[in-house]
């Protein structure tokens, strides 16, 4: 037996990112436009930088609360705040070393072997890969999509689930999709949640990625604080941290010491400088977000209207996150046509079928860099898709 052969059956079975592998295939292309990653193109600004500068220089370099320091969690609690206008105290939060750190310790309290958790596809991949390396089953629901745009059907969560079912997984604004649920929809699908006992795992992490008015509908407009809710969310996307790793779990504070006991026996805390960096986000980036909202919805416009033209490419205009997921006159098999377009566009893009059910035929561009980059992307693409 090879030493492979001795490892766990969930861990052999977790599957290759289809995202890395279209990454790997071009990342060294001369000239190659990426647009395969979730991230932005800007660099943290100096105002978290230097914050976590001092602090670094300051010394702040020994282990530190496992949950967070106190002024981090403070920070949050004004953050929602600001964001609901209601009351939240500092032992609602837990600091975590990422969201996908987020996600993996709500999963380690909420689901075990045999354990089925929903989640609605096309999704995110990483929660479905976690979940089975957890030891859970995966239950995808697939949101419909129409000349409407994408929509959730919660009669068809309702009919997945089943005696083993434990949680629903619902990201909203979504990632890949950009469907943004309304305040009709959470509220059914927390009805669903209550009665049938179930947990629900909101990844609200693009709620400020979101074209209509103010930040998108949550959870927390229409749910009470003794709901089975945990929030889990990253300071990656708003305040161009991405390879910081921080993220945070908005609970209930009689949950706190449990999440604290997972986080000893995962990562042990984030370390307190970048901690400092985030408080520096929190309490001073409400414009850079602003900002960055603002821009990311011009190069949504942009994409949209060059790709639009072609009258190739099918797509809803996003509501929310930073992503354009489309299809192809002709194309059923984005793995190839992802392989396909760095070859002859220069261009990365994420296959659909990375995305699982739902998303096969589909293709993820993400729109948040600068304008200039954005457009001649666009340009390369409806190149190549008048060719195909």
């Amino acid at each position: 037996m090879t030493l492979i052969q001795n490892l766990r059956p969930e861990a052999l079975a977790a599957p290759e990112s289809g995202i890395v592998a279209v990454v790997n295939y071009g990342r060294l292309r001369d000239g190659l436009i990426p647009l395969w990653a979730g991230e932005g193109d800007l660099p943290t600004p100096s105002f978290i930088t230097d914050a976590a500068s001092k602090a670094l220089a300051g010394g702040e370099t020994f282990y530190t609360w496992q949950k967070g320091i106190p002024d981090l969690r403070q920070a949050l609690a004004r953050y929602y705040h600001r964001l609901f206008g209601k009351h939240f105290a500092e032992d609602e939060f837990i600091v975590t070393g990422s969201g996908m750190h987020a996600i993996q310790l709500a999963l380690d309290a909420l689901a075990g072997a045999g354990d089925e958790v929903i989640y609605l596809s096309p999704a995110w991949p990483n929660f479905d890969a976690a979940a089975a390396i957890a030891g859970a089953v995966p239950v995808p629901v697939t949101l419909d999509q129409s000349g409407n745009g994408w929509s959730c059907d919660v009669e068809k969560i309702a009919a997945a689930i089943t005696p083993r079912t434990r949680a629903l997984f619902i990201n909203t604004p979504s990632n890949p999709t950009g469907w943004t649920a309304d305040h009709e929809t959470l509220r059914a699908i927390l009805h669903l949640a209550r009665a049938n006992g179930l947990w629900i795992i909101a990844d609200e992490i693009y709620s400020l990625f979101h074209y209509g008015q103010g930040r998108a509908p949550s959870f927390l407009d229409v749910a009470t604080g003794e709901d089975r809710i945990l929030f889990v969310n990253s300071f990656s996307k708003n305040w161009a941290m991405t390879g910081w790793r921080v993220g945070w779990i908005k609970t209930h504070p009689s949950l706190q010491q449990v999440f604290e006991n997972l986080i000893q026996y995962s990562n042990s805390g984030v370390a307190q400088f970048m901690q400092r960096g985030a408080v520096a986000a929190l309490d001073q980036g409400d414009v850079f977000v602003a900002e960055q909202v603002e821009r990311a919805r011009k190069a949504r416009d942009l994409v949209c209207g060059i790709l639009g033209a072609t009258d190739r490419a099918r797509f809803t205009v996003p509501q929310g996150a930073f992503y354009l997921f489309f299809r192809v006159d002709g194309i059923t098999d984005s793995r190839s046509a992802a392989f396909e377009i760095v070859d002859k566009a220069n261009v990365g893009l994420a296959p659909g079928t990375a995305f699982g059910p739902g998303g096969e035929a589909f293709l993820r561009l993400c729109f948040h860099r600068r304008l200039d980059q954005l457009e001649e992307a666009a340009h390369r693409l409806a190149k190549w898709m008048t060719a195909v």
